[in-house]
């Protein structure tokens, strides 16, 4: 169980990106009145968790209804991941882990982004959605697993409601450098953790 709780953590950490939703939303939030910002933050952990809860829980049925197979998901989750992960070492951003600047346009013009951006796609984006399946569906319906499994998943959502809550402090103390220096440290495992799912996924597709 350490194992699949380590491999869990890491990439939803990765994936979801605690720290530098937080410094977006600190971005995005300026100006805002304290209390405003902490229901917003409040609310779109909420949203997020409802989000990736139900993709965790469900994915794999809906997978089934689609007769998309375990070793698709693993390989093309891979890739996904894989992509998230490159962005993540080189420090640049992306549609995939990130707002893009049509979205952070929309997103200046609404007083609330508790749903939009900050739910999703900043913390229940597609590399987030993608591991909450993929994860779920590696533990071959061990209970245990699963547990471990969901108990990671809320483990990094309350990490990042908290960096939420303190969004302008983190900004200050970590500052452009220190977010990269993170960012690239989960990268690097990150990119492990998406070639491994891959290697699964080939292995598992009997294509020899």
């Amino acid at each position: 169980m350490l194992e699949t709780a380590i491999v869990a953590f890491t990439t939803f950490f990765a994936t979801i990106g605690p720290v530098s939703v937080a410094m977006i939303f600190a971005a995005m939030t300026h100006g805002s009145k304290p209390a405003v910002k902490r229901a917003m933050a409040i609310r779109g952990s909420l949203i997020a968790a409802i989000i990736l809860s139900g993709f965790a829980l469900a994915g794999e049925t809906l997978l089934s209804a689609l007769g998309i197979s375990l070793a698709a998901l693993k390989v093309s989750a891979g890739i996904l991941l894989l992509l998230i992960a490159i962005d993540m070492v080189f420090a640049r951003e992306s549609g995939v882990s990130s707002t893009t600047e049509e979205e952070n346009l929309e997103a200046e013009q609404k007083e609330d982004i508790s749903v939009f951006p900050l739910a999703t796609p900043l913390i229940a984006g597609p590399g987030s959605m993608g591991a909450a399946i993929l994860l779920m569906a590696n533990t071959e319906r061990n209970f245990s697993a699963q547990i471990t499994v969901i108990g990671a998943l809320l483990a990094v959502l309350l990490i990042t409601l908290v960096l939420l809550l303190l969004a302008n402090k983190v900004q200050r103390l970590l500052g452009v450098t220190g977010m990269q220096v993170i960012s690239r440290v989960f990268g690097v495992l990150l990119s492990a953790l998406a070639v491994q799912f891959m290697f699964d996924g080939l292995a598992g597709s009997g294509l020899w």
